[in-house]
């Protein structure tokens, strides 16, 4: 099959809003928020691996939380359909009244993109589960996000 007809030929890129439900200290708060990423597609013989980098913000009165992650992405396209996976690694900054916290944040989610009409779009849904650890507590939060995904 040529490059052209695949439906992810290099990589992608994805804007979309997001909802988190996380535990800050001892308490756990819905946010609302973004989710923006880029994968690139290194190996056109391996197609269904890709290399992604993903940022999130979320917010709520007094409380900020911005997550940098990257990983491997694997994928893989059934017509129009492109159901995904992925490992990340990175660092969450979380500033609730002044106190800031960054912990290492390791994430494990996937989603589904689906091919719209236009040339090169489609829509993603996408759920992630995203684990820290911060001295002695661990917190282990939920996110998912939905948006619009530009192919190259």
């Amino acid at each position: 099959m040529p490059l052209s007809a695949q439906l992810i030929p290099h990589g992608n890129v994805y804007v979309g809003a997001a909802y988190a439900n996380s535990r800050v200290v001892i308490t756990r708060f819905d946010f609302k928020g973004w989710n923006a990423s880029a994968e690139i597609i290194p190996l056109s013989r391996l197609s269904f691996i890709g290399l992604v980098f993903d940022a999130s913000g979320f917010y709520r009165q007094g409380i900020t939380e911005y997550n940098i992650l990257g990983g491997p992405r694997m994928a893989v396209n059934f017509g129009k359909f492109r159901p995904f996976v992925h490992g990340m690694g990175g660092i969450q900054r979380v500033n609730s009244s002044g106190n800031k916290y960054q912990p290492v944040a390791v994430d494990f989610g996937g989603g589904l993109d689906y091919k719209l009409p236009f040339r090169n779009f489609s829509w993603r849904v996408q759920g992630d589960y995203v684990h820290t650890r911060y001295l002695s507590a661990s917190q282990n939060d939920v996110r998912a996000s939905t948006g619009i995904v530009f192919r190259f």
